[in-house]
């Protein structure tokens, strides 16, 4: 079966795309334009439940009880209420609920994690907001199920003391 013709590669300019003579067999880990992906555009809302699909992309709006993918997007605009879990994650537009990311949570400068966020790495951007529990996956935790989440510690910023500071 031929590649899709809503593939989100375009072809080069000057020429239909060529393919290679021997393509690559197909591994668990496929790339980006290869996941079933499911698109909800914008002034778009879906409520339900959402299966098989290996990447979200959310611009409207979605309620869900309980998603598993392996990549979610939410642009800005976009809105994200329920639970998912998925191994990275880009918010730019809202998510209310829980999200749990077992490997990268980004929140972009346009970003509104609301509610619960679990990750193994997390970047916020400058403007980008967490509002409620943040928790932090460990390599102890496995993928946040087994043995639940830890959180990190709080770590006071060391002071020198009054002889110190004096010398």
């Amino acid at each position: 079966m031929g590649r899709s013709p809503f593939a989100s590669t375009p072809a080069p300019v000057g020429g239909p795309a060529t393919r290679p003579l021997n393509p690559p067999t197909r591994v668990p880990g496929r790339e980006p334009a290869e996941r079933r992906t499911l698109v909800v555009g914008h002034g778009i809302s879906v409520q339900g439940t959402v299966q098989d699909a290996e990447r979200l992309v959310v611009e409207g709006t979605v309620e869900a009880s309980m998603i598993h993918a392996t990549e979610l997007s939410i642009a800005p605009g976009g809105v994200f209420k329920g639970e998912v879990e998925v191994e990275d994650a880009e918010i730019a537009g809202t998510i209310d609920g829980t999200l749990t990311a077992r490997g990268s949570l980004i929140v972009r400068a346009s970003g509104k994690v609301l509610g619960t966020a679990r990750c193994r790495r997390l970047q916020v951007e400058d403007g980008g907001q967490i509002t409620g529990r943040m928790e932090m996956l460990t390599e102890a935790t496995g993928d946040g199920r087994a043995g639940g989440p830890r959180e990190v510690p709080r770590v006071e910023p060391v002071r020198p003391a009054a002889s110190e500071s004096a010398a």
